[in-house]
């Protein structure tokens, strides 16, 4: 088993979904959205498995944007994005 493939345990999995929300954030802020769709999924799948406690150790500006701001661009009620595809000439 490498060192990516062990479960994340309390300070290091705050930590993780802190860097992935940053991470995420970054690419919103430069209009990636692509990017930052797939890294608020990771960053949300980690938030959910949190108990409320280790939420609360989440700054609050981070949670705010994951689970509000975010949702307002990425919630369900969006329409999915398209997939590329080959324009011909």
């Amino acid at each position: 088993m490498t060192k990516q493939e062990k479960p994340l345990t309390d300070k290091a999995l705050i930590k993780e979904v802190c860097r992935r929300i940053r991470v995420a954030r970054s690419y919103w802020d430069a209009h990636n959205n692509a990017a930052c769709r797939g890294e608020r999924e990771r960053a949300l799948a980690l938030y959910n498995t949190l108990t409320k406690e280790q939420k609360d150790q989440i700054p609050q500006q981070l949670r705010v944007w994951l689970r509000y701001r975010s949702e307002k661009y990425f919630g369900a009620h969006q329409t999915p994005p398209k997939s590329k595809r080959k324009r011909r000439k």
